[in-house]
């Protein structure tokens, strides 16, 4: 998908010196090339009786239902501490820049289902890592872990593995 990642910049210091962010905004505005992502990221996953898909907040909840439709399952919407209202499970990780916890509702995803988890970015692995292990605390099953790009060079798929990782755009480099 060439014409997938000429159309996310690079935006350097973003949101702290040393850091370039990936911007997703472009892809979002192109209504074609929105709808062939979600297509790419759902593809491997039809015929795998996937039950839900889980994203996280905030990026995860655009790709997320729209993968989630696109299969004809539920979407689970894991968020920030202290935005869901009833029982949560927790997970605190290490970002590239910090640390942040991450809250999933306990009733959210039922014992044994199979759940395809979705973001924006692979990165240092440390988000996924946290929201698989919440899934996994539910009884839930994570078939997979899809990103529309993953920054290969900071080797988050070690991070979030046992599990499968597919990617759409890789950057193996910063410079990229």
């Amino acid at each position: 998908m060439d014409r997938l990642k000429q159309a996310i910049p690079g935006v350097p210091d973003y949101p702290k010196p040393g850091i370039v962010f990936r911007d997703i905004t472009p892809v979002l505005a192109d209504p074609e090339l929105l709808r062939q992502t979600v297509a790419r990221l759902a593809e491997p996953f039809r015929g795998r009786n996937v039950d839900l898909v889980a994203g996280t907040e905030a990026r995860g909840f655009i790709l997320g239902p729209a993968v989630a439709i696109d299969l004809g399952v539920g979407f689970v919407p894991i968020r920030k501490k202290g935005k869901l209202p009833r029982e949560t499970y927790q997970a605190t990780y290490d970002l590239e820049y910090g640390t942040d916890t991450l809250e999933m509702h306990r009733d959210a995803v039922p014992s044994g289902a199979r759940v395809l988890m979705v973001d924006d970015l692979l990165a240092t692995g440390g988000t996924m890592k946290a929201c698989c292990d919440m899934v996994i605390a539910a009884g839930g099953v994570v078939v997979a872990c899809a990103f529309m790009i993953e920054l290969s060079f900071l080797g988050g798929r070690a991070k979030v593995a046992p599990h499968e990782v597919i990617t759409l755009v890789d950057y193996a480099s910063e410079d990229e």
